[in-house]
């Protein structure tokens, strides 16, 4: 049998559902908490690659500008 949420399938049960009907509904419901487990685990692997992105990213951004403003204050101090 797979995996079920009981307190479910007991609710199911005593509201008059018969044995399949509810061990169903009991086993598709913990799948889809399973599967809802296992996009949160996706997102936050996601998640951390996205992180390292903008980082390195800002360092990129960072350089850029720090190159940009050394041009700049040579311009300035040799007059051309």
């Amino acid at each position: 049998m797979a995996m079920m949420m009981g307190n479910l399938y007991g609710a199911l049960k005593q509201a008059g559902a018969d044995e399949e009907s509810a061990q169903r509904a009991a086993e598709e419901v913990a799948g889809f908490e399973n599967r809802i487990g296992d996009l949160k685990t996706e997102l936050k692997t996601e998640l951390a690659a996205i992180r390292g992105e903008l980082s390195l990213l800002k360092w990129m951004v960072g350089f850029v500008l720090a190159l940009a403003a050394a041009i700049l204050v040579r311009l300035f101090l040799t007059g051309q």
